[in-house]
């Protein structure tokens, strides 16, 4: 394993459009900034993708899907065998795509090596299913020999979001080159680096061209040009659910394109009075990482009321000690904001707990120093009708509501529009287990938070999503079944 290097200023080698294994100007000629969140200042210029880009990345991919191509020609083993070979390349460049990814969006660089380096388990892990994908053999009514074929879905869109682009490398590059797809992604425009980095490590890993294309853009042009495009056979889509909303609907109106979506999150943590109330605030504290970017951040946090003070305190304890700073900081846990539209929304909400009466214990202000921060806060006595406990507010704000029974904190987790996640901590396995079964979440953790893995079937209910990425169930979305009967002789 290559020892962690992060690299403040690392060299921009890859700033325009990816297709057919080569990089390229936009059709347009135009460019956009991508801006460091810590310093305000942009990184470099990168070329803009829309629809003329689209149209040509679509159609590099798709001549790479057609039968008889270098690609479809492939055994599954050999397949297989180049997705191992990227794992490596992003392993051999841990440093390297790590640094982009903070440079870009101020993740911690800790915490982006480690992305990285899940990333590259995860696409071992969907390498490992590339000659196991298989149909079924059927005992039909009949004279007829029936069997079943999972055969790939052609053409996909993958659209990733700004916060954690290299992990969905892991979660929607591994299940598509795995089953066979052709590939255009569409990184979010305001974190592209580390996908046109990729780009360069699928070139070095021998893919045939057109069967993975980078398109940054702009989403209303580029995101809509894919959602709309008739030979885009399926869309994954991470991000808001207003833009998810968007996709499904275009995809609808294009060729009814399959489409998987992982939307927001308002995820309840909920503290029992007999859970270890030390570690439960550790977890809890997962809401500032990153700066609270993160959909599964445990936004939420329903508290018994025999330990709802003492929890306060420590919480506002452990929260006064977080190191905020440059991603490069040794220790840094909570980086910068995004940008300056999500800064002004998360004092926005903070400034509506204020005034709908939640207690602010500590923090609640942008920080005066260059750069997106705002300070960790806390909130208690907070209320399910306030919007800090309603809107997904994707900053390091922690709502801290109290509890009473059982049914009651059921009751109240469900009461949300999102189902991405859920998180209960207690020495009870019964009321573990009940829980878990009672929480409309896509995913719950017990006595631990975000403890996701390339097996595990990740995604959410209600409008937190469509579908699942990770595990076995991360490949259904990107294959066909094919039924095949054959008539057999009349026995005498």
């Amino acid at each position: 394993m290559i020892p962690p290097k992060g690299n403040p200023n690392p060299e921009i080698k890859y700033t325009k459009i990816f297709i057919d294994n080569e990089f390229v100007d936009a059709e347009s000629g135009k460019t956009f900034a991508t801006v460091n969140p810590r310093t305000e200042k942009p990184i470099a210029q990168i070329a803009e993708g829309d629809k003329a880009d689209i149209d040509k990345a679509v159609a590099s991919a798709k001549k790479a899907f057609a039968r008889g191509s270098a690609w479809r020609s492939l055994d599954a083993s050999a397949r297989a065998a180049l997705i191992n070979k990227l794992a490596d390349l992003f392993e051999e460049n841990v440093n390297e795509l790590a640094s982009l990814e903070s440079l870009d969006n101020g993740m911690p660089f800790l915490m982006a090596y480690g992305i990285t380096i899940k990333a590259a388990q995860n696409l071992r892990y969907y390498a490992g299913w590339a000659d196991k994908i298989q149909g079924s053999t059927i005992p039909a009514d009949g004279n007829s020999f029936a069997l079943t074929r999972k055969e790939p879905v052609g053409v996909v869109a993958l659209v990733t979001p700004w916060n954690v682009p290299i992990a969905m490398y892991g979660f929607k590059l591994g299940p598509a080159l795995a089953t066979g797809c052709t590939v255009v992604i569409k990184p979010a425009e305001l974190t592209p680096l580390s996908a046109l980095f990729m780009a360069s490590l699928i070139k070095a890993a021998g893919f045939p061209p057109g069967v993975v294309n980078v398109v940054p853009g702009y989403g209303a042009a580029a995101g809509g040009a894919l959602s709309l495009h008739p030979d885009v056979a399926k869309i994954s889509f991470t991000g808001s659910s207003l833009v998810g909303h968007t996709i499904l609907k275009a995809a609808g109106e294009s060729n009814l394109k399959r489409v998987t979506l992982e939307l927001g999150g308002k995820s309840p943590f909920v503290v029992f009075d007999d859970a270890d109330i030390d570690a439960a605030v550790q977890e809890a504290a997962v809401i500032f990482s990153h700066g609270g970017q993160m959909c599964t951040s445990p936004s939420r946090v329903f508290v018994q009321a025999g330990i709802y003070d003492k929890f306060v305190k420590k919480a506002v304890a452990v929260a006064s000690q977080m190191k905020v700073g440059d991603a490069f900081t040794p220790g840094c846990w909570q980086a910068p904001q995004i940008e300056l539209r999500a800064v002004e929304k998360i004092i926005g909400l903070i400034e509506s707990g204020k005034k709908e009466g939640a207690k602010l214990q500590l923090g609640g202000k942008r920080r005066k120093t260059n750069g997106y921060f705002i300070e960790p806060t806390v909130f208690s006595d907070v209320t399910d009708d306030m919007r800090i406990a309603k809107e997904e507010i994707f900053g390091p704000v922690q709502s801290i509501l109290k509890f009473e029974t059982f049914e009651e904190v059921v009751r109240r987790s469900n009461d949300t529009e999102y189902g991405l996640s859920a998180g209960v901590f207690t020495k009870n396995i019964e009321t573990a287990l009940e829980y878990a079964k009672a929480v409309e979440a896509g995913s719950v953790w017990v006595n631990q938070y975000n403890a996701m893995s390339a097996q595990t079937p990740f995604g959410g209910f209600k409008q937190s999503g469509i579908g699942r990425e990770l595990g076995k169930e991360g490949l259904d979305a990107y294959l066909e079944t094919k039924t095949i009967s054959i008539k057999l002789p009349t026995n005498h």
